[in-house]
């Protein structure tokens, strides 16, 4: 027995986006509804985890013409499979420098060093100054 049908009024609560969102996405290509209820656009529920996808991909600074190319990729796309592991490398850059600006801010928060911006622990977690040499006293 099929699914039953969600409205796009269900798919919006469920997914956390706007019903104009999935009007777009769906005017891009990136999703398709199944029909209508009446005026009401519809779609099979296996459309949340594409919008989950979506989302995750919009959130980590994919385009949506991005997201569409990969979407329709296919493993014999080599031009796409490289700007996939470009855009992975850049990812784990931006990963870095995230996990530094958070060790930071979770070190400036317990910090009593006046000004907190001066602490040497807080310049080496944001990644401004290396970390003391082996045998060397830290500050």
């Amino acid at each position: 027995m099929a699914e039953p049908l969600l409205d796009i009024a269900e798919v919006a609560h469920r997914s956390g986006l706007a019903p104009s969102a999935l009007r777009f996405y769906e005017k891009k290509g990136l999703i398709a509804s199944a029909g209508r209820n009446g005026l009401r656009r519809t779609y099979v529920p296996d459309v949340l985890d594409r919008l989950t996808l979506i989302t995750c991909a919009r959130g980590a600074g994919l385009s949506v013409a991005e997201i569409g190319r990969f979407l329709a990729a296919q493993p014999s796309d080599a031009a796409l499979r490289t700007r996939m592991a470009a855009k992975a490398s850049s990812l784990d850059e931006q990963l870095g420098r995230l996990t530094r600006l958070r060790d930071s801010l979770r070190h400036a928060a317990v910090c009593d060093h006046d000004p907190i911006v001066g602490c040497p622990d807080f310049k080496r977690a944001i990644g401004n100054v290396p970390a003391p040499a082996s045998g060397e006293p830290t500050l």
